[in-house]
């Protein structure tokens, strides 16, 4: 299957994730998605940006936005620190927290994600939207 790819590097200046969900936006209604479709995009991207810049320790990130004709891939890639993937937990929504939900947003919004992260490589979200398609 065919896709066109959109490559951001960005600061980790937090000012500029407002930059990035409107790339996001624009994006993905050019590809054909309802509004709703949409802000949950740019939730997932927003959540995904904050944890590498505020987790990282690095100056810089990526984003990579794999276009299809019938789904939107966001890649938020960086050569920070990493963590332990397996050792985040869902939250427990009955004692509700400030932070610390970007990942569980994530997932709850979007069609499929994939996590990867290692002391030495840095950390990789990637999450997918794909047209019609209900959560």
């Amino acid at each position: 299957m065919s896709f066109e790819l959109i490559q951001m590097n960005m600061s980790n200046n937090p000012d500029f994730v407002s930059v990035i969900r409107l790339t996001t936006a624009g994006i993905a209604s050019r590809i054909g998605f309802n509004m709703e479709d949409i802000e949950d995009l740019k939730v997932a991207v927003s959540e995904a940006c904050t944890n590498a810049i505020k987790h990282s320790r690095e100056k810089n990130f990526e984003i990579k936005f794999y276009i299809y004709e019938d789904k939107l891939e966001i890649e938020v890639l960086d050569d920070g620190i990493g963590y332990d993937v397996e050792s985040v937990k869902d939250p427990d929504l009955s004692k509700p927290a400030t932070s610390g939900l970007g990942l569980f947003i994530i997932k709850s919004l979007m069609d499929f994600v994939d996590i990867r992260s290692c002391g030495d490589c840095g950390t990789v979200i990637k999450f997918t939207k794909t047209l019609g398609v209900d959560n």
